[in-house]
């Protein structure tokens, strides 16, 4: 691990490779270079820098994956992340389809001392506001067997636990639509030729096809046996 902290470009490196590879899967310099927007050439060049830097291990011809230290680091800035998240959605009362991209500047300029107070004052949560994990002190994160809302088939019950966080517009619906964290779902009925699935949430019915739901996470329930 280098001496001194790494930049800001390094840190959304090392979250990228967490997002896309969790723990220890390689990722390709082409999903990595898409995910932040930046050109193939300039992917490569980072993360020859941040093997240099000891933070991740390269897949060569593949890509690259976390080293134990890139996975701290990775877990360092997803909790002060998730933490900030929540304090600007519960203290501060922004919007939670809005919480990302804000929580995304403050995350690389607020010291060890001020995340762990706000961490306090919200009261040590275990999950943000779009029901991610937030990993504690130690860099230890609570698993979860999720599934896709899409994946279900028809009469299945099953629990919101997680949304994707990074589309506005599609939070914004999911929350109108009652699909948020802790929300029972049912799906009544899937129409797969027409790429339909009539859903049942907070006693409202919800018709989409699987690329509107795609995002969100969700419990399944055990079958009810006949009686």
């Amino acid at each position: 691990m280098p001496s001194k902290a790494p930049t800001r470009a390094r840190q959304d490196y090392v979250k990228a490779l967490f997002a896309l590879g969790g723990d220890a899967g390689v990722v390709s310099t082409s999903q990595l270079a898409a995910r932040l927007a930046v050109s193939m050439p300039s992917a490569t060049n980072m993360l020859r820098t941040l093997a240099h830097d000891g933070l991740v291990v390269l897949a060569p011809g593949t890509g690259a994956r976390l080293s134990a230290s890139g996975r701290r680091l990775a877990l360092d800035l997803v909790r002060r992340h998730r933490i900030l998240e929540t304090f600007l959605e519960k203290v501060l009362g922004l919007d939670w389809a809005e919480v990302h991209e804000d929580a995304e500047v403050l995350e690389h300029h607020i010291s060890d001392r001020v995340l762990e107070a706000i961490d306090r004052l919200v009261g040590h949560p275990s999950e943000d506001p779009h029901g991610h994990v937030i990993p504690d002190r130690a860099g230890r994160m609570r698993r979860r067997s999720l599934a896709p809302l899409s994946s279900l088939s028809a009469g299945a019950r099953a629990t919101v636990r997680e949304i994707r966080d990074d589309d506005r517009a599609r939070m914004a619906h999911w929350k109108r639509a009652g699909l948020v964290p802790g929300a029972e779902v049912e799906v009544r009925e899937v129409r797969g030729l027409e790429d339909v699935f009539e859903i049942e949430v907070g006693g409202r019915r919800l018709l989409s096809g699987s690329e509107g739901l795609e995002g969100v996470l969700v419990e399944r329930h055990a079958r009810r046996r006949p009686a």
